[in-house]
């Protein structure tokens, strides 16, 4: 079946169904994972034998353009996703940048992107799901029914209390193309000054703004990213070929795309990291097939660097020194944005940095206690720097996180962690997920949320 052609419900029955059977079929004690061919995440894990069969649960089962919702299987990514709601002429209310993140990943474990500053996190326009519990039920779930916990703590849970068979989700029109400004600063504090302006009246100089993301290269030099939605037509540039879209951004005041390039204007250079497998030095570029320069290839170049380290033993025959894996996404308070960002520029020799503002829409969640009314700004960072002497391994990673908490903000968990249980639980809803843990995983097959996520199981 192609991409966004809906799979039907009798199909996503019996694919239900074949998940039930290969969970009831994984013994008692060993450990329980999606097999699933890719991930986005970031930390090492321990193998495991047994792995849950969702080959049948990655497709939209239907799309309803007059209420603006989809059926979404929970392993349907979102480049299936956009596939099959575009048409339409309507898109999910957050899209994550990288396009084979999966709707149930990002509901289960957080995602961001552009929109986010008017509508959240992609938890947040999920109406209802049916979720695969621990005790090997699927149960529909929603705010307002007699799950209603579980749909509260399920956000974050990282696949640790179940895992999203079905969700209906909200969608919102979206037009032919975005037009973008890429508005320069010198001061960080103006930038943000910016932020916040935008994101209290929705408008920055008289126009509507329906995105906003940031780039800092360095703190001297740092772009907003300000675009609407139109109709109008005109030339859309393309960064699917020679061009790289961060680059463009120093070099253009202004910018229009076709929506669907917009949407994944991210994913062709993972941002800009695919600088560290040469797909930006043109002579490589040119003989780099196009459908070959996205995200999940490059992940699957990093996964075999951590399987064998081959990287890792060259830098070490060069006489260079071993690095550390620095791969983080925090949320910070807009009013704390500023102390952090000039901070990390001090500590941690990392640039650029991508910057998403955002807010929650109406409710808080206790497994990623933000407060809601609070304006953040996401802080993304992707690289390795040097182990220095005297240092170990993980050392810059527990730095950051200290200062994350110091300022008032969290991180995501899809990549290294180092927090003491304590910490972990005040940060994380501890005591929201146990109690959810208890009621819907009460043999507590699935992992717990803190092993996985410190202990790398």
């Amino acid at each position: 079946m192609g991409r966004g052609q809906p799979v039907g419900w009798a199909a996503h029955r019996r694919a239900v169904d074949t998940l039930k059977a290969s969970y009831a079929a994984i013994p008692l004690g060993d450990t329980v994972r999606l097999a699933k061919k890719t991930s986005n995440l970031f930390r090492p894990r321990a193998e495991v034998h047994h792995g849950l069969d969702v080959s049948g649960l990655g497709g939209v089962i239907e799309v309803d353009p007059a209420a603006r919702t989809a059926e979404v299987q929970g392993m349907c990514t979102y480049e299936d996703l956009v596939d099959a709601t575009l048409p339409h002429g309507l898109m999910p209310l957050v899209v994550p940048q990288l396009r084979t993140i999966t709707l149930g990943g990002a509901v289960t474990g957080l995602g961001i992107e552009a929109t986010s500053f008017r509508h959240g996190l992609p938890h947040e326009s999920v109406l209802e799901l049916d979720i695969l519990t621990g005790a090997g039920e699927v149960l529909t779930v929603r705010p307002d029914n007699e799950h209603a916990q579980l749909f509260e703590a399920f956000p974050n849970s990282l696949g640790s209390l179940g895992y999203a068979t079905r969700l209906r989700i909200e969608l919102m029109p979206i037009a032919a193309g975005v037009r973008t400004r890429n508005v320069r600063f010198d001061e960080l504090d103006d930038l943000l000054d910016v932020v916040g302006e935008v994101m209290k009246t929705g408008q920055y100089e008289g126009r509507t703004v329906d995105v906003m993301d940031g780039v800092v290269f360095r703190p001297g030099e740092s772009y907003l990213v300000l675009g609407h939605f139109t109709d109008e037509p005109g030339p859309s540039s393309d960064y699917t070929g020679q061009d790289i879209y961060y680059r463009s951004l120093r070099a253009k005041a202004t910018d229009r795309l076709a929506a669907y390039d917009y949407l994944w204007r991210w994913d062709t250079d993972w941002f800009w990291c695919s600088a560290a497998f040469g797909a930006q030095v043109p002579a490589v570029r040119r003989l780099w097939p196009r459908r070959y320069r996205r995200s999940d290839v490059y992940h699957r170049i990093v996964r075999l660097e951590n399987r064998y380290g081959l990287a890792a033993k060259v830098g070490r025959w060069r006489g260079e020194l071993d690095r550390e894996r620095v791969v983080q996404d925090v949320e910070l308070p807009l009013e704390r944005t500023g102390d952090f960002l000039r901070w990390f520029a001090r500590e941690v020799p990392m640039a650029p940095i991508w910057l998403c503002p955002l807010r929650l829409r109406e409710r808080e969640w206790p497994l990623y206690p933000m407060h809601a009314g609070q304006a953040y700004v996401n802080v993304g960072f992707w690289g390795t720097v040097p182990i220095e002497p005297g240092r170990a391994d993980g050392d810059v990673n527990r730095l950051i996180e200290d200062k994350v908490f110091e300022l008032g903000g969290h991180k995501s968990l899809y990549s290294d962690a180092y927090y003491d249980r304590e910490t972990f639980d005040r940060l994380y809803g501890g005591p929201a997920y146990r109690a959810a843990k208890d009621r819907y995983d009460p043999g507590h097959r699935l992992t717990d949320l803190y092993d996985k996520v410190v202990g790398r199981r």
